[in-house]
C-alpha cells in the first residue's frame, strides 16, 4: 500500500490539469520560490495559448503564465521533445508576454518582469549543469563595469542604483535529464522529483509538501488517472520514436561515413597512384639524359626535380 500511496504524477502533467487550480497555487509557488531564489506568491493564472487539451496539441507552447504579487508575469514551459529554433522561441514567448500587457498609450513604466522558465526533459546543447540563467546586461566595453541606472525608490530620498537590466526578462532553462546528485537541498529534492517523481516523506522544501497531499496518482479521480496514464504513454512513444530516429542517424552517419571514406579512399590512392608513376617516368628520363651524357644540375632544370635525387642515381 505504501508504493501506491507514494506514486505521484509526474510534473509535466501537473502543470497542464492540476496546479492552474488555485487550492494547489501552493505546489507552483514552492517551485517558483525555489528556482528564483524569492518568496513568490501567485495572484492568478493568466490565458495563454496552451489551454488545448490534447497532448499532441500541447507541444512546446506556454503552459502556465502566472502573475504573482508583484505584479509581475513567470511562464512556466514543459518540453518533453527537442525542438529547432529553442532559443528564438523563448525570446518571442517572453516579448509577446510583454507586450500583451500593456496597453497601447500607457507609460512604458507599466511595462511589467517577465520570467521564463523552461523545463527540459531532452538533451539541449552543451553544459555540465542543470540549471542555467541568462539575462540581458550591459556591460562596458573597455571598462568592464555594468552600467547603472539611478532609479528613485518610492521610499528613499536619493536615487539608488540598480543595474539597467532590471526590466528586462529573465530566463532559467532547467536541464531535467542532466541532473544526477543526491537530493540534499530544496532545488535538488525538487529536482528529484522532476525526474524520478519521488517525494520524500519529511521533505520541507517549499511546495513538495503540497505537492504530496495535491499529486498522488491513486487520490485522483478515474478519469484524471486515465488521462495521465494516455499522457504518460504518448511521452513514452515519443522517448522511443526519439531514440529510434537517434539509432537510424547514427546507423546513417556510419553508412555515409565508410561510403564517403571508400571514395575518398579510392580518389587518394588513385592520386597517389597517379603521382608515383610519374615520379617514375620522370626519372626514367632522367637516367636516359645521363646515359647521353647531361649533367645532373641541367636535368633538374629542365625536369624540376631535386639535384640530390639524381645524384644518386
Amino acid at each position: 500500500m505504501g508504493e501506491k500511496k507514494d506514486l505521484y504524477v509526474r510534473f509535466d502533467w501537473a502543470i497542464k490539469r492540476l496546479l492552474r487550480q488555485k487550492a494547489n497555487f501552493g505546489v507552483l509557488e514552492g517551485f517558483l520560490t525555489v528556482f528564483l531564489g524569492e518568496r513568490i506568491r501567485i495572484v492568478e493564472i493568466l490565458e495563454s495559448e496552451s489551454n488545448q487539451e490534447g497532448p499532441d496539441e500541447k507541444y512546446n507552447r506556454v503552459d502556465i503564465k502566472a502573475l504573482d504579487s508583484k505584479g509581475e508575469i513567470v511562464i512556466i514551459e514543459v518540453q518533453n521533445t527537442r525542438e529547432l529554433n529553442f532559443m528564438e522561441r523563448l525570446l518571442f514567448g517572453t516579448s509577446k508576454a510583454v507586450t500583451e500587457h500593456i496597453d497601447r498609450g500607457q507609460k512604458y513604466s507599466n511595462v511589467k518582469k517577465v520570467y521564463s522558465i523552461s523545463i527540459v526533459y531532452f538533451n539541449i546543447g552543451e553544459g555540465s549543469d542543470y540549471l542555467y540563467h541568462g539575462q540581458t546586461r550591459f556591460i562596458g566595453v573597455h571598462t568592464h563595469d555594468e552600467l547603472l541606472m539611478h532609479e528613485k525608490d518610492r521610499d528613499a530620498l536619493v536615487p539608488v542604483p540598480e543595474p539597467a537590466a532590471k526590466t528586462f526578462p529573465e530566463y532559467y532553462i532547467i536541464r531535467v535529464n542532466e541532473f544526477d546528485r543526491v537530493a540534499v537541498t530544496p532545488m535538488e529534492e525538487w529536482m528529484r522529483y522532476l525526474k524520478d517523481g519521488v517525494i520524500e516523506p519529511d521533505t520541507t522544501a517549499p511546495g513538495l509538501q503540497e505537492a504530496r497531499q495535491r499529486l498522488q496518482y491513486y487520490s485522483m479521480t478515474k478519469e484524471e488517472q486515465r488521462s495521465y496514464l494516455d499522457h504518460m504513454d504518448f511521452v513514452n512513444q515519443m522517448d522511443d520514436a526519439m531514440a529510434a530516429n537517434r539509432r537510424e542517424g547514427r546507423e546513417e552517419g556510419l553508412q555515409e561515413g565508410l561510403e564517403r571514406g571508400r571514395k575518398e579512399g579510392l580518389k587518394e590512392g588513385l592520386e597517389k597512384g597517379l603521382a608515383q608513376g610519374r615520379e617514375e617516368e620522370r626519372l626514367r628520363t632522367a637516367r636516359a639524359m645521363m646515359a647521353k651524357g647531361y649533367r645532373p644540375e641541367e636535368i633538374a632544370e629542365l625536369l624540376s626535380m631535386d639535384i640530390d635525387t639524381l645524384r644518386h642515381q
